[in-house]
């Protein structure tokens, strides 16, 4: 049986290995996941679809297109025969001062990814002493280089540096530059290379402009302070900052239905929905899954949304359908530490919210001076279609609503 690269959305072409979690020449279970694939969007696990022995004919690393032959499984005897074969003699212990490797594989009960285990092997070190935070408990790179760490403080910093590149599946090589001094070279993954086309076509293709403003969040942090027990008892998730803004920023859609719209061609698409990207930050980059329908969600149900997309991407479990579609983004650096920043326009959507991080700020308040805690808003606009007045307005709403002049935010 062949194992080909599937067919994973009109627009993905190609697909990278990015790890197998069978060895060459292994028995595999049928429904059993053998190999996980990244590609521009999203991430695939691809399961057995019967049992047998594993042969791998692309390794780790590589990128193919859409329906390559990546492997096969040999069915039938041959791989009853081998899950039937009685284990051999083991070979006479030898001294635990010295363990070979292969009787340390055979005692450890987790899987690891052959990664890791190549490195265990050059560092000398114990693959039972190694905590496995991979699926299943499966020993993966990062958790042999965290194991070793402490062990050599004096590592060099360009064999750091190529570990860290490495830990994140992706192929590293420490080279001398022109002037001889050390450099790493590294392939884009293609979630990067995605990245980087969709910025870059963003800049090209938009007259982006941005409008700044600033939001009081006094009311906002006593409303959480005083429902928030009650909030996680009721429905078991904490009541955050962001579905305060999912919700302004709905309202203010619904009066500033250009900022919701689209351009097609010398149309332009007003949207009558509303369906909000929520940009989440991965090991691998940013990601925009979406909230669908998101002016019929509850806060609970925004905030348990907004968790789950998020353990998704960082599982590397978000779909196509997860991260297609939206119409209106927020983004915010301010769990980063940003005070401002000016953030860039998911086309073809025409408008992007930026939050950032609060700071106590003295303020004017009836002629006296009062200390707020101060959030930096921006909001990047598509000047084609939205003008410097519509955008101001929108984002004065935003505004206006954290500010709690509306009662938009009080049905918890």
């Amino acid at each position: 049986m062949e194992i080909k690269i599937p067919e994973v959305g009109e627009s993905i072409l190609e697909a990278l290995v990015a790890n197998w979690l069978k060895d060459d020449g292994a028995t595999v279970a049928k429904d059993e996941i053998i190999c996980e694939l990244e590609t521009d969007k999203v991430n695939v696990e691809l399961n057995a679809e019967a049992s047998g022995i594993l042969h791998i004919v692309v390794p780790v690393g590589e990128t193919v297109p859409i329906g390559t032959v990546i492997a096969t499984i040999e069915e039938g005897e041959v791989a009853e025969t081998a899950a039937a074969e009685p284990a051999a003699e083991p070979p006479p212990a030898k001294p635990e001062t010295e363990p070979a490797a292969a009787t340390r594989e055979q005692t450890r009960t987790a899987p690891v990814n052959p990664a890791a285990r190549l490195k265990a092997e050059e560092r000398g070190i114990d693959l039972d002493q190694v905590a496995g935070s991979g699926r299943q408990g499966r020993v993966i790179l990062d958790d042999v280089l965290a194991h070793a760490e402490p062990a050599k403080p004096a590592q060099k910093a360009e064999g750091e540096a190529g570990d860290k590149l490495a830990s994140k599946g992706e192929p590293a090589v420490t080279v001398a530059a022109d002037d001889g001094r050390p450099v790493t070279r590294q392939a884009m993954t293609p979630i990067r290379q995605r990245i980087a086309a969709r910025l870059l076509q963003a800049r090209q293709q938009t007259a982006m402009l941005t409008t700044f403003n600033e939001a009081d969040m006094s009311w906002v942090k006593k409303l959480r302070v005083r429902h928030q027990e009650n909030f996680t008892k009721r429905h078991g998730i904490k009541l955050g900052m962001m579905s305060f803004f999912v919700k302004a920023s709905i309202e203010a859609l619904k009066q500033y239905p250009a900022v919701n719209a689209r351009i097609d061609g010398t149309d332009v698409v007003y949207q009558h929905y509303y369906d909000i990207g929520i940009a989440v930050g991965t090991d691998r980059g940013l990601v925009v899954p979406v909230l669908r329908d998101a002016d019929q969600l509850t806060f609970a149900e925004i905030e348990q949304q907004i968790a789950d997309l998020a353990a998704k991407a960082n599982a590397r479990k978000l779909t196509l359908a997860d991260l297609e579609g939206g119409t209106f983004t927020i983004t915010n650096g301010g769990i980063y530490g940003s005070l401002l920043s000016t953030p860039i326009i998911n086309p073809p959507q025409c408008g992007v919210l930026g939050m950032h991080s609060i700071q106590d700020r003295p303020v004017v308040e009836d002629g006296q001076i009062v200390i707020r805690p101060i959030m930096n808003l921006a909001l990047r606009y598509e000047h084609r279609l939205i003008d410097g007045r519509d955008a101001v307005g929108f984002l004065k709403l935003i505004q206006e609503y954290i500010l709690a002049r509306s009662e938009v935010c009080l049905e918890l």
